[in-house]
This record gives structure tokens, C-alpha cells and sequence, in this order.
């Protein structure tokens, strides 16, 4: 599913326009990602939860010219999926 299969799959669900269901869904993914990308955990009971997590520096070698290199510390995004949404996918 893409994003317009999801806007149309809200407005059917939800009773709103194509745009309003746009206009939703596109504020609802920048809440989350500035919420995350300034430190915060968003959680959503049942659904799940996004957060930043940190990835210690470790020793890489490129692929294509056998070099050893040190790969940097970074954040990155981690979402983890909340009991409702594996128990329906389980299924």
C-alpha cells in the first residue's frame, strides 16, 4: 500500500474528503518525525511506538575495495510494534 492507497483507504473509513485524509495523515507523520527527531518517544497504545535510538561507532570494511573503515556513532529511527498490531498480524 502507498500513500495515496492510504488516504483513500482513511477518507472511505473515516467519512472525510481525499484532502482532508491527506491533509491528516501528512500531519500526523511530521508530529512524528519531529516529535522523534528532538528526542521524544511516541507512543501509540495498541498500534506501537517510534523512537530515536543511539548506534555506537563500529569497524566496517568497504565492499568493494576491502578497506577497513570506522563507521561513525549515529541516531537512528526504530519503530517497535505494539501488542494489538502483532496479535492482528499473527493471525
Amino acid at each position: 500500500m502507498n500513500k495515496g492507497e492510504l488516504v483513500d483507504s482513511i477518507a472511505e473509513k473515516s467519512g472525510a474528503t481525499k484532502k482532508q485524509a491527506d491533509a491528516i495523515l501528512s500531519a500526523v507523520t511530521e508530529t512524528i518525525i519531529d516529535s522523534v527527531s528532538s528526542g521524544e518517544k511516541v507512543t501509540l497504545v495498541g498500534f506501537g511506538s517510534f523512537e530515536a535510538r543511539d548506534r555506537k561507532a563500529r569497524n566496517g570494511r568497504n565492499p568493494q575495495t576491502g578497506k577497513k573503515l570506522t563507521i561513525p556513532a549515529t541516531k537512528a529511527p526504530v519503530f517497535s510494534a505494539g501488542k494489538v498490531f502483532k496479535e492482528q498480524v499473527k493471525d
